[in-house]
């Protein structure tokens, strides 16, 4: 089936109408930052919705313009893209004292049959995901000697439960640290003006980014700053994805 091509009329249309959406949610947005009594939670709920409007002002910039995801520029990494295990430095422990591992950690595990944090569903002989992530990082810690710190990036809708749940871990040969990914407001379908109308506003009117949020998380919780003040150089998402911590 062919797509229609857009006319001017059109264009100037939807144009129009994503200027007045981007200006009422920019004045809803600002309404609730106004009504945040203390000021050092006024600057982060700020930033927190500076961030969500950019991500607003985007979808509305790339709807209007009719834009798709083109899937033929989505491909694997290229061979010169992959660091081949064998060229790596063989001391291993020099490695490690410059590696930090992070989970996400904020999505509920509902539709899973789970009540609370995704990583403690049971996967095997008793043990949850956050176990297995635990025993494996212990033991890289124990067999050579090294600290390395496991991060959980956590929402408001785990980190109470994750609190509790990582006091068992006490006593094992590993340091694990929680920081929490922003909290953006849902907004109405037709309207598209943000559900909830204060700040202290029910949390089901809220939802966590999620992975796109990862980068501006660790940063706006310090977390960027901590890491690289240990020396750490590498962060591990999940064990598989590997970003290097000095960007601009």
């Amino acid at each position: 089936m062919s797509k229609h091509a857009k006319s001017q009329s059109m264009y100037a249309f939807e144009n129009q109408s994503s200027s007045i959406a981007a200006s009422q949610m920019r004045n809803a947005l600002n309404k609730m930052i106004d009504g945040v009594p203390e000021e050092k939670q006024k600057a982060k709920f700020e930033k927190e919705m500076d961030s969500f409007f950019g991500l607003f002002r985007r979808y509305l910039t790339d709807k209007a313009k009719g834009n798709t995801l083109d899937w033929e520029k989505i491909h694997s990494p290229s061979k010169e893209e992959v660091v081949s295990y064998g060229t790596l430095n063989n001391d291993s422990s020099t490695n490690l004292d410059k590696l930090a591992v992070l989970k996400l950690n904020g999505g509920l595990g509902t539709s899973m049959g789970c009540v609370g944090p995704k990583s403690v569903i049971e996967v095997r002989e008793g043990q949850s995901f956050l176990d297995l992530a635990v025993r494996q990082i212990e033991y890289l810690n124990k067999k050579f000697d090294t600290d390395v710190p496991l991060l959980l990036m956590d929402s408001f809708n785990t980190d109470d439960d994750t609190q509790l749940i990582v006091k068992k871990y006490q006593s094992h040969r590993i340091r694990i640290r929680t920081f929490n990914q922003s909290r953006y407001p849902r907004i109405y379908k037709d309207s598209l003006l943000p559900v909830p109308q204060t700040h202290e506003d029910d949390l089901s009117c809220w939802y966590p980014p999620g992975h796109g949020d990862l980068f501006e998380a660790l940063v706006s919780s310090g977390e960027l700053d901590h890491l690289l003040q240990e020396g750490k150089e590498v962060l591990s998402c999940r064990m598989v994805t590997i970003w290097g911590l000095r960007w601009t």
